[in-house]
This record gives C-alpha cells, structure tokens and sequence, in this order.
C-alpha cells in the first residue's frame, strides 16, 4: 500500500510538473511577446511619431531626418533592426541604408494593420528578402504597428529583436512560476503525508484486526473439529465397531447351523458396516487429525492422502525435514496441505497431483501442485476467498513465505517456506 501511495503521488507530482511547466513557459513567452509589443508602443507613440513630418510620407529623403533619433533612442542591445514602410510597400526610412528607396509587397498581415490599426508580433520570416540583411543574427521577432505623420498619413512601424531576448525572459518568468508551482506541490506533499500516514495506519491496524479473527475463528475450528471428532471416534465409530464384531459372531453362528440366506445377508451387512467404518476413520482423518501430534507430521500427511481414496496425487514426503518444525509450524503446515490438497482434488480438475515436504539449508518447503484449471490469483485474493485467506492466515501466523502461481487453464502452484532453526 505504501509503494502504490509513493508511485501514485511521484505520478501526480510528475504529470503537475509536467503539465504546469509547459504552460508556465507559454505563459512566460506569452508575457514576454506582450513586453515586447508594449515597448515597440511607447517607442512608436512617444519618440517616432512626434518626429514625423508630412513630407516623409513620400520621401525617403525626408525620412532620414528620423535616423539620429533611432540610432540614439531607439537602436539597444535587443531592437536590433527599425524599418518605416509606406502602404504601398516602399521602405521609407530604415537603419540599414541598403534598404531604404526600395519597393517590397507587404503581406496580409502587415496590410491588416492598416485597415484595422493595432500592434502585432511574430517570428520574423528571414527568407524574405526584405529581411535579408537580419540573417546573421539568429531566430528574431518582429512587431509592427500603424504611425500617422501631422496630417493623417499611415505608415508602418517596425522593430526587429533579437529572440534569445524573448526566451531569457520567458526562462526568467517560467523559473519564477516553478518556483511557485513546486513549492505549492511540496507544501501540498507536506500537508498530505500526516493524512496518508494515519490512513496507513489505520489499514494496518485493520488488517492486524482481520487477522487476528479469521487466526481465532481458525482456532475456534480445530477445536470444534477435535470435539465433533472426538465425539465421532467415542461414539458413532465405537458403535460401528460393536456391531461389526456382533455381526461376526452372528455370521459364524449362521455358517455352524448351515442357514446360508442368513450367512449371507450378515456378510453383505458387515462389509457395509466395515465400509461404513473405514469412510469414518477417513473422515476423522480430515476432520482432526490425531497422527498430526501423535506421530508427527510425515504420517499425519500420509493418512491425509490415503484418506482421500485418489490416485492422482503423488507424495515426496522427507521425514528428517518434517522433524525440525516445531508443533506450531507442523499444525500450520498440514492445514495449508489439506486445503490445498482439498482445493486440488475436488475443483481442479487435474490429472496430476503433487504434494512434496523437502528440507532446505534454512528451512523446510512445502510444495502443492496440480496440472488442472488453474484461477486469477488476483481475484481470489480481493474477493475474500475463505480457502485462500486460511492459508493466507496459516502461513503469516507462522511467518511463513507463501509463494502462489496459478492462471486460468495453467494449473497451480502453492509453495510455502518456514525458517527452521
């Protein structure tokens, strides 16, 4: 739960990074394009168009009159280029001398701002050959806006900068909105982390509580099953037995006094009897097994399978290993071995089953294993399944490693390793 809680929020903290920081540099060129467009304003409102005369309207002559103004007020490190055009496309004045006198078609958007007067900005497009004197300075942008000389007359104004001015200040603006954003997204970490870690806790508490009375309503089991077998082997098996032993003694006395109809009606009642009592003791094998604690845990197995009369299942029980589990660890390992074994026989569909005790250097292995029909692990864990929360129970009550494969058509596979001493 904790690791998914981590992977979950880093995910989150990485999509808001992600996200905010892409639109926070959008935002920031946004801001900065804007700067841009508002100090070509001021200079177009408060230091060019003053010095407009109705004669540089038309003449680039008289326009040359603006360059000590440009180069002196307008000209810096980041406008690195002025050009005043004329509607019809000739370059007035601009502080590229070679450019001045000559004619170049305006493009659509240069005409809009004409007809529908306001500032505009955009990359500026270095193969037109009216920009071919800015190629050597890198990506620019230009902005452009509609000035008017004393009598009325429009022309356009505009400045080219460098670019890289652009993005510093974007980057300035981006690292102040990071700053911001990730330091929110820390304080939101901080605030959160007593909240998930109470959560946690009281998972963990919950789940401790589960445990504790799925172990106790186990136990209430074994001790109901030892009563009932108890009360089975004392009662109903004893009785069996009797009357096994009276229809003995009457069948011999049948075959002395040669009624053979009666000898054989109490020979068919006593194989039935003893049937009876054999499916009795089997049964009381799987209910409580006596052997467990008797005998240990190797024989306790054995009656186990010979109890459940089939022959698909195959042992490979090592007796020395058995041994080094304390009385604990052998009742917990002969529950998940008849649960398993249970599970195996009757809803598999298998035609190999495989129940194995082995040692190992730390240790000693149980291993379950059919080629049936196999199950979704994950679904039998979430769906609270009672066979798979037993010996889910069964091993952490002995701090066991419980090891599941299994896939719908691929079998399964219970493996369980206990530390031994």
């Amino acid at each position: 739960m904790v690791l998914q809680l981590a992977v979950s929020a880093l995910v989150v903290l990485a999509v808001v990074a992600v996200v905010g920081s892409i639109v926070s540099r959008r935002t920031a060129e946004s801001v900065s394009i804007h700067e841009a467009a508002t100090l070509t304003d001021v200079l177009a409102e408060d230091v060019v168009q003053p010095a407009l005369t109705d004669a540089m309207a038309t003449s680039p002559a008289a326009a040359a009159a603006l360059d000590s103004i440009v180069r002196s007020r307008v000209l810096s490190h980041s406008i690195l280029r002025v050009k005043i055009w004329s509607p019809d496309g000739l370059i007035l004045y601009s502080d590229e001398p070679r450019l001045v006198g000559h004619t170049y078609q305006l493009d659509s958007d240069d005409r809009l701002a004409f007809s529908s007067p306001q500032t505009r900005a955009d990359v500026s497009d270095l193969s037109a050959p009216e920009n071919r004197y800015e190629r050597g300075h890198g990506k620019m942008l230009e902005v452009y806006r509609p000035i008017w000389t004393p009598s009325g007359h429009p022309l356009l104004f505009e400045t080219y900068s460098r670019y890289s001015i652009v993005s510093s200040r974007a980057g300035d603006l981006w690292r102040g909105f990071s700053g911001v954003m990730l330091s929110s997204l820390i304080a939101i970490t901080v605030l959160l982390t007593p909240l998930v870690w109470t959560l946690l806790a009281r998972a963990r508490r919950a789940s401790k509580q589960r445990e504790a009375l799925l172990e106790r309503s186990m136990q209430a089991s074994t001790d109901e099953r030892e009563r009932i077998a108890a009360s089975l082997h004392d009662g109903v098996v004893q009785d069996l037995v009797a009357a096994s032993f009276a229809i003995s003694a009457a069948e011999r006395s049948s075959t002395e006094n040669g009624d053979v109809a009666l000898q054989t009606q109490l020979q068919h009642s006593g194989a039935a009897i003893r049937t009876s009592i054999k499916a009795m003791r089997s049964l009381l094998v799987d209910i409580y097994p006596a052997s467990l604690q008797a005998s240990g845990l190797v024989p306790a197995l054995t009656d186990l399978v010979a109890s459940q009369h089939d022959s698909r299942v195959e042992t490979r029980l090592d007796e020395a290993a058995a041994a080094r589990l304390s009385p604990d660890q052998r009742e917990a390992v002969y529950r998940i071995a008849q649960e398993c074994l249970r599970n195996a026989i009757r809803h598999s569909g298998a035609s190999a089953i495989s129940l194995a005790v082995t040692g190992e250097p730390h240790g000693v292995l149980l291993s379950v294993t059919d080629d049936g029909g196999g199950f979704d692990t994950e679904a039998a864990s979430t769906s609270g399944h009672f066979g798979h929360q037993l010996v889910t129970a069964q091993a952490a009550r002995i701090g066991a490693e419980l090891g599941l494969r299994s896939a719908p058509g691929q079998g399964t596979s219970w493996r369980v390793r206990v530390q031994t001493p």
